[in-house]
């Protein structure tokens, strides 16, 4: 009988930690409005130079260039990548 009460002591213990943890990995994070805005701007100017690779391939897809780090990439007419060196040569990725 003792063995059973401590038993579902510790289960009890266990599911209330367990429960505890979750509630608080639960927290909802709120993305505040100006930085969804620059988001957007960022989306649909590819002149905006961005970090996000994902946003990157995203504007060469649909503007046909894209400024990635500081560098201006363009798609070619053979959808190949590019950017121009400070010599005006066309660099292909």
């Amino acid at each position: 009988m003792t063995n059973i009460l401590l038993i579902l002591f510790f289960v009890i213990i266990l599911l209330f930690f367990y429960s505890t943890r979750n509630n608080k990995s639960t927290k909802k994070t709120i993305i505040s409005p100006t930085y969804v805005t620059f988001l957007k701007e960022q989306e649909f100017n590819p002149d905006i130079s961005t970090d996000n690779w994902d946003l990157h391939k995203l504007r060469l897809d649909k503007f046909k260039r894209s400024q990635y780090k500081g560098l201006t990439f363009f798609v070619s007419s053979e959808n190949k990548i590019y950017y121009l060196s400070e010599n005006g040569d066309k660099v292909y990725c």
